[in-house]
């Protein structure tokens, strides 16, 4: 049993990474992604928090979000969004008759100064290159990197070869 125990600040800014269940290319599907997108707005209307960025791969997703000044909950929001979903999607139906679209946990990383901020945002962006899925951020379309062009903070073509910065990255 693991002693791991979360980080929860108020007002936070933090990196997260969850995983579908035995990796189950759930996201594959356009129309999965946006029933994801359609539980996130659900929750944000009840809980509402900040997505600063994301990518949302077949079987993974990677987020940065900031959470209201004086709120530490993060976790509630995510079960908020992970089970909100299986009622949208078909899934893997397991022995005990529950639907199986997420892995039981996910990785949460506080972000600690904007160097930090800046390392996963650049990780976010790179992923979909990461995982042979395009040869540049620019054209996966479950990413808010195109935003980010559109703000000036990247050239169109950042990306296509590794960012030095999340080389040695591992959250998957």
């Amino acid at each position: 049993m693991s002693n791991y125990r979360r980080l929860y600040i108020a007002g936070g800014t933090y990196f997260f990474t969850l995983v579908t269940y035995r990796r189950q290319p759930i996201f594959a599907d356009y129309g999965q992604v946006e029933q994801l997108r359609q539980s996130f707005r659900e929750v944000k209307a009840k809980r509402s928090f900040d997505i600063l960025a994301a990518v949302v791969l077949p079987d993974h997703l990677h987020c940065l979000w900031r959470l209201p000044e004086g709120d530490t909950d993060f976790s509630t929001r995510w079960q908020m969004v992970k089970t909100g979903l299986p009622r949208r999607i078909p899934a893997i139906i397991k022995k005990n008759g529950a639907k199986a679209v997420w892995q039981p946990r996910f990785y949460e990383h506080c972000i600690r100064d904007e160097s930090d901020f800046h390392k996963h945002l650049d990780y976010i962006h790179y992923n979909p290159v990461k995982h042979g899925l395009v040869s540049s951020p620019g054209e996966w379309p479950h990413s808010s990197f195109v935003r980010f062009v559109a703000l000036g903070w990247y050239e169109i073509s950042w990306g296509d070869a590794v960012p030095a910065d999340v080389e040695d990255m591992q959250h998957e």
